[in-house]
């Protein structure tokens, strides 16, 4: 019987994570804290015996970084690797450059708050989590999911919310328990999936 494992990552910390903030699709690089948790997270795959058939991640380079990195450590600098938009972090609009700190300070921690963690509110002309899941999950279901189903082992190296999105679904999250949800950068989620595409066990591989 096939594993049917999937397993999500997300990307190592980015120079505009460590200045606090909002990045969105901005295109930004990892730190060297970054690196590390990436050639962490390949480590930890590799000790746990981990081999991929493919790989999905998204446009930007930290994500696409991250997974280069894994895939070096995990000696699979070869694998097959999609790279698709609909995989990006969510659109933050009018706060993407700002810091966060100063977007309290203007709008109010609740109102920032429900901007970062809620399902269907939507910063100024940006995305809520609403809308980077309209993008996220049907890329999965036609992309992604199919390949597991089939036993292939999948690796997805992405972004907090693209990633929550997704967890959403194979969590069985509410629109309520979805706020509480954060994905730590550089720590491996590792999926196994039931024939019918529900989750049969859920590990992370955290230090």
């Amino acid at each position: 019987m096939s594993e049917r494992v999937l397993v999500l990552v997300r990307h190592g910390e980015s120079e505009w994570n460590l200045k606090n903030l909002f990045t969105g699709w901005r295109d930004v690089d990892l730190t060297d804290k970054g690196v590390a948790e990436a050639h962490a997270a390949g480590r930890k795959l590799k000790a746990q015996g981990f081999t991929f058939d493919i790989a999905f991640t998204s446009v930007l380079k930290r994500a696409q970084r991250t997974l280069d990195i894994m895939l070096d450590e995990l000696g699979q600098q070869s694998l097959p690797i999609v790279r698709d938009q609909a995989l990006n972090e969510r659109d933050y609009g009018d706060l993407v450059g700002l810091n966060k700190d100063d977007a309290r300070k203007k709008w109010g921690e609740e109102q920032v708050h429900k901007w970062r963690r809620s399902y269907d509110i939507a910063p100024p002309g940006g995305e809520s989590l609403k809308d980077t899941a309209a993008r996220v999950l049907p890329y999965y279901i036609q992309e992604i999911l199919p390949r597991v189903l089939r036993g292939e082992r999948v690796l997805v190296s992405a972004h907090g919310n693209s990633l929550r999105a997704l967890v959403m679904v194979l969590d069985r999250h509410t629109t309520e328990s979805i706020i509480k949800l954060n994905i730590d950068t550089g720590v491996p989620l590792i999926y196994r999936l039931n024939a019918d595409s529900t989750v049969a066990e859920k590990r992370d591989l955290a230090a």
